[in-house]
């Protein structure tokens, strides 16, 4: 369906203000939190409240509460998302504003890697101590062995590996296993877990999530196992493991359902409190993963976390193409 005029006046006047482009064209790179957004374009939260609040109100984002944080992001699909997406497209890519703005993000995004990054040294050790705090693992991987299945798989990817503790768990099911990781201290420590294990066929590498550099279809198993809390861009990072499902496998995501644990954000570099069954199968839907399955599993204690385990599969549509 095609904008009314009135509607395209409403969508072109939203946009149509220097600062509200700036935060346009910010929001095409990621989904970012209020705060965030000050930083980089050096205004006050109470005037960058304001712009988003218009911008909302014209159908070009959406406001999103996640624990005391607020995020923003670009509304996906639509007329207004399309014009916007033209506009954005036809800015000259050395803008000297953009091209700033930009750059505070690259150092906003350049902090979170060093937090990060310290976070994981300081913690490696005792990574699988940290978790075991907030729900029982045993539980857990009872369950995500069950929504594996039974295998054998020809190929296992495990992104954001940590300790390696998928590839002990699904290893001895997978002819080759890879596992991939940013943090070599994480890497080390896998190494270590994988060779007590005797799998010979486990090979891990210093790797991005975002962009793994392996070929589509790539494994008939993928794994994303307690990684997404911690990234900026989820969305992004469902999409490249999407991409590496072959035809009748199957990709499996368990993280948090929401919560309202602030002091993870706080203490332990979680960027995201947790996600809803509709903002991640949307995620799914949209790679190409329409064939989903969701496990709940409930906290020990009142205070704890539920774990949520996704287990997604290529629609009709995905394994005919490629057919």
């Amino acid at each position: 369906m095609r904008l009314r005029a009135d509607q395209a006046v409403d969508v072109l006047r939203a946009a149509g203000e220097p600062t509200r482009l700036r935060i346009l064209a910010l929001l095409a790179r990621e989904e970012l939190a209020v705060l965030e957004l000050c930083r980089v374009i050096d205004q006050s939260q109470p005037r960058v409240s304001r712009h988003l609040k218009l911008l909302a109100e014209a159908g070009l984002v959406e406001r999103f509460p996640d624990g005391a944080w607020v995020f923003y992001r670009l509304t996906h699909g639509g007329q207004a998302a399309e014009l916007i997406g033209e506009i954005l497209a036809r800015i000259d890519a050395a803008d000297p504003v953009l091209t700033r703005d930009a750059e505070r993000l690259s150092a906003v995004w350049a902090e979170r890697a060093a937090d990060a990054g310290e976070y994981f040294a300081r913690n490696a050790a005792r990574w699988d101590e940290i978790r075991s705090l907030y729900v029982s693992e045993a539980a857990v991987e009872t369950a995500i062995l069950a929504a594996a299945g039974t295998g054998p798989f020809h190929r296992l990817v495990d992104l954001g590996s940590g300790t390696g503790r998928m590839l002990t768990l699904l290893g001895p099911k997978a002819g080759q296993a890879l596992g991939l990781d940013l943090s070599q201290q994480m890497l080390n420590i896998a190494r270590n877990h994988v060779a007590e294990a005797g799998l010979a066929g486990c090979e891990l590498r210093h790797g991005d999530i975002f962009a793994t550099r392996l070929p589509s279809e790539y494994a008939d198993l993928v794994v994303v196992h307690q990684v997404l809390h911690y990234l900026a861009d989820p969305a992004a990072a469902v999409k490249e493991a999407a991409r590496l499902v072959a035809p009748g496998g199957k990709l499996l995501i368990v993280d948090f359902a929401p919560h309202k644990l602030e002091y993870l954000r706080e203490q332990h570099q979680h960027r995201r409190l947790g996600f809803a069954d509709g903002e991640m199968k949307r995620w799914l839907a949209e790679a190409g993963l329409t064939k989903v399955e969701v496990d709940a599993l409930p906290p020990a204690r009142t205070e704890g976390l539920t774990v949520k385990i996704w287990a997604a599969e290529p629609g009709r549509a995905r394994q005919r193409s490629a057919a």
